[in-house]
């Protein structure tokens, strides 16, 4: 009886093969051909989940931020911390996890760079990827401040620093070897602590 196949799982497996290979290679130089003979799987059934290295990408990209906004969303309405601290431990779980996955993080920033050198726009696809997860600080900054957990501020302007800050430490992490994540957590510990309000003790 013939092995039944995981589709998903062999997606993903030749998700991690192509940014092995992009990173070794580059992304330019990276080709269907040599992911797929990495992956052990012939050509043609590589191009029954993929079409080309782009949908590669922008599925790694897609998958991962996905992933993490799923699970954020979950939590930040799931437990009776400050609003305030669920921020907080939003972005540290975030900076975490991309300190802890360096090297995939190096390979897709390095296929971004490349896909600019070609004139191919990817700003978009972050943008669009983490609108929700900008989305997610503003709707817990607005209920901080209606329950006088937060001061009052400029909602959108305090979501958008916390992007800045985010991003900066995930491409930080990406090419800077001598970065320092627990001195960008503390930043932003700090940052978002200047919110708090004062009276209001951490639950």
């Amino acid at each position: 009886m013939p092995k039944k196949i995981d589709h998903e799982e062999r997606k993903e497996k030749i998700l991690q093969t192509a940014l092995k290979v992009f990173a070794r290679e580059g992304y330019r130089d990276s080709n269907l051909s040599l992911i797929a003979t990495e992956c052990g799987i012939s050509r043609p059934t590589i191009y029954q989940y993929f079409k080309d290295r782009e949908e590669i990408y922008y599925y790694a990209v897609k998958l991962v931020t996905g992933r993490m906004f799923n699970k954020y969303a979950t939590y930040a309405w799931s437990t009776d911390q400050t609003y305030i601290d669920r921020i907080k431990n939003i972005c540290m779980d975030i900076m975490q996890t991309a300190s802890e996955h360096d090297g995939e993080l190096t390979s897709l920033v390095d296929v971004m760079l490349q896909m600019k050198k070609e004139g191919r726009d990817f700003n978009e696809i972050v943008l669009r990827r983490t609108a929700k997860l900008t989305i997610l600080f503003k709707r817990l900054l607005r209920m901080g401040i209606k329950e006088d957990d937060i001061v009052e501020c400029d909602v959108n302007k305090v979501a958008d620093h916390l992007l800045l800050l985010l991003e900066s430490s995930c491409f930080q992490v990406a090419f800077l070897d001598t970065f320092d994540m627990q001195l960008s957590k503390q930043l932003v510990g700090t940052y978002l602590d200047f919110y708090r309000k004062t009276d209001v003790p951490s639950r």
